[in-house]
């Protein structure tokens, strides 16, 4: 494998991979509605929307395959998920079927089970309680991956992101980091390994206490070098500028569980959680 597209290069997590997995193909081509501050040797840059199917498919040409972080990734209004989570997500699939892009990467993310509490650990069975309209787009994406996957044999790797910022900000993302290096290591498992058909894993860490058995990824080789818990004291100091409400305390989901909730009267959270 050769050729590799990044959506959403320009990004946070675009930039980490393209870092990190830069060396290992001949050719990264960036695509992005925003352009990269600065392009290594063996990377390229379009300019588009991920909305736009024609677009999409220009970019995957001669590409043997797509990381696709494209997206917004926060919660959002229906109409800006749809466009560009939910119709970009498809096109991307689309556009590797029509161009001959036989793998993708997908960037889902914990919050497409955001609604299972805390204390509940959880696997890639778990059945899908987004937290949210970003949730829902993600759970959007794995399934159409299943589809590409069974009939159209696309591989893909999903990866249930926790939190990929540099350093676990507070306690929540203590338990769900993942460091820039054991993501790059997902995607190129997703991107690399034999076995994956429509597989879903989660984008953590070897964090202490964390919420998911990620067996499937140990099963393919996934060994993690980063732990949360060794930021524990920059996480803490994160901690106390946030505002706790009970729904972002009790679920695993956190603050996006907060968002416009209305549901059902909640227990404290559990200890340690």
């Amino acid at each position: 494998m050769r050729n590799l597209l990044i959506t959403g290069g320009a990004g946070n997590i675009g930039r980490k991979l393209r870092r990190e997995l830069g060396a290992r193909f001949a050719r990264i081509r960036i695509l992005d509605a925003v352009a990269p501050a600065s392009l290594a040797a063996n990377e390229e840059a379009v300019l588009a929307d991920i909305g736009d199917i024609a677009a999409v498919e220009q970019a995957m040409t001669d590409m043997d395959a797509v990381v696709h972080m494209a997206g917004v990734v926060r919660e959002a209004p229906f109409e800006a998920i749809l466009q560009t989570n939910i119709v970009g997500t498809w096109n991307v699939y689309e556009a590797a079927r029509r161009q001959g892009a036989r793998r993708v990467v997908f960037g889902s993310s914990n919050h497409a089970v955001g609604f299972y509490p805390r204390h509940e650990r959880i696997d890639e069975t778990a059945l899908p309680r987004p937290d949210g309209r970003y949730g829902l787009s993600k759970c959007w994406g794995e399934a159409v991956g299943a589809l590409y996957a069974d009939k159209y044999g696309i591989r893909s790797m999903h990866l249930r992101i926790g939190n990929a910022a540099d350093l676990p900000g507070n306690a929540r993302s203590l338990k769900l980091w993942i460091s820039a290096r054991d993501l790059a290591q997902l995607c190129l498992i997703g991107l690399e390994h034999p076995d994956i058909h429509n597989t879903i894993v989660y984008g953590v860490s070897d964090n202490a206490g964390g919420w998911y058995d990620n067996a499937v990824a140990h099963g393919l080789g996934y060994r993690p070098q980063d732990h949360a818990e060794d930021y524990t004291a920059e996480a803490m100091t994160g901690e106390a500028k946030l505002t706790h409400e009970p729904p972002a305390l009790y679920f695993q989901g956190g603050g996006f569980c907060s968002i416009e909730y209305a549901g059902i009267p909640l227990p404290p959270p559990a200890p340690g959680a």
